[in-house]
């Protein structure tokens, strides 16, 4: 073998040599270490527990991943709800006035370590109660609802605030015999809506206790087809005859129109007025007038 090949043999075992010592050696030394990504999250897969909002029924069923939330201790829910439980009582609302004889079962829940400050018999109840009213509030039957409590060991929790701790099913209400429509009858005539009105008004924001009263009118409308609700509408002495007439009829038409909005047949219902001549108490003082400003709901 001459001395050239030898000699270009070397060099390259050489070159070989060299880029192996470079990869293995000194390549690590001159890249750069990997930046961390300040963005970068540390994702635990542990879930936690899911309470999801629920209404069940033979024929509904709705849910969706928000929920009702109580404070620990309290027996009020956060208000106000999200669009989607919202939408949920929305939904459950029409499909009870489609059917009168389903009603909605509250079911409220507390833990056995709160307390409760309430009347009721136990926190859990005072919650399903207090989604009551507030349902009641939005224009349901007062009468569609059937109220449980029950105390758990724990609840899902989100710091010291309980999630979901109510449910809601809808079930078959037994048929009320016609006993049971004349007791209610009894009940509505017995203590009336009576609205009171200021000097020259019509109408009037409805308190709760009204509210029900009307709710407990409409459904027995519901269920005695034949039935008729007399509304009358009184005033006090002050002014003109002819023009408290007149004041005490728009008094029985707001009403109505508010019977109406419940779902009444307008026909059921028939409205007149009394002006000043049926008062309650005496005119002569401010307090007296403003007892006879009022209107009357009782059912025929």
């Amino acid at each position: 073998m001459s001395k050239k090949i030898l000699y270009l043999l070397g060099i390259a075992l050489t070159i070989i040599l060299g880029m192996f010592l470079y990869q293995n050696y000194c390549c690590n030394c001159c890249m750069k270490p990997p930046k961390l990504d300040n963005s970068t999250t540390v994702v635990n897969n542990k879930r936690t527990g899911l309470v999801p909002f629920t209404i069940k029924g033979s024929d509904f069923d709705y849910h969706c991943n928000d929920n009702i939330k109580f404070v620990k201790n309290e027996k009020a829910a956060l208000v106000p709800f999200s669009d989607s439980v919202a939408i949920g009582f929305k939904n459950l609302k029409t499909a009870l006035q489609s059917n009168p004889n389903k009603k909605i079962k509250i079911t409220g829940y507390a833990t056995s370590d709160e307390k409760n400050t309430t009347t009721f018999q136990n926190l859990a109840l005072a919650r399903a109660n207090d989604l009551k009213k507030y349902l009641i509030s939005t224009g349901f039957d007062a009468n569609s609802f059937v109220l449980e409590g029950e105390i758990k060991d724990k609840w899902e929790m989100n710091s010291d605030t309980l999630i979901g701790p109510a449910s809601f099913n809808i079930i078959e209400n037994e048929p009320a015999s016609n006993n049971q429509w004349e007791v209610l009858k009894a009940k509505i005539n017995a203590n009336p809506l009576v609205l009171y009105f200021n000097t020259n008004e019509s109408r009037e924001n409805l308190s709760t206790e009204e509210q029900t009263k009307i709710a407990e009118i409409a459904t027995y409308l519901k269920n005695v087809p034949n039935a008729k609700v007399s509304i009358v509408g009184h005033s006090d002495s002050v002014g003109a005859r002819e023009a408290n007439i007149v004041l005490g009829q728009s008094r029985a038409e707001f009403a109505k129109a508010f019977l109406i909005k419940k779902g009444i047949d307008s026909k059921q219902i028939q409205t007149s007025s009394q002006g000043p001549d049926n008062p309650i108490a005496d005119n002569t003082s401010e307090e007296g007038k403003s007892k006879n400003r009022r209107t009357v709901v009782t059912i025929k």
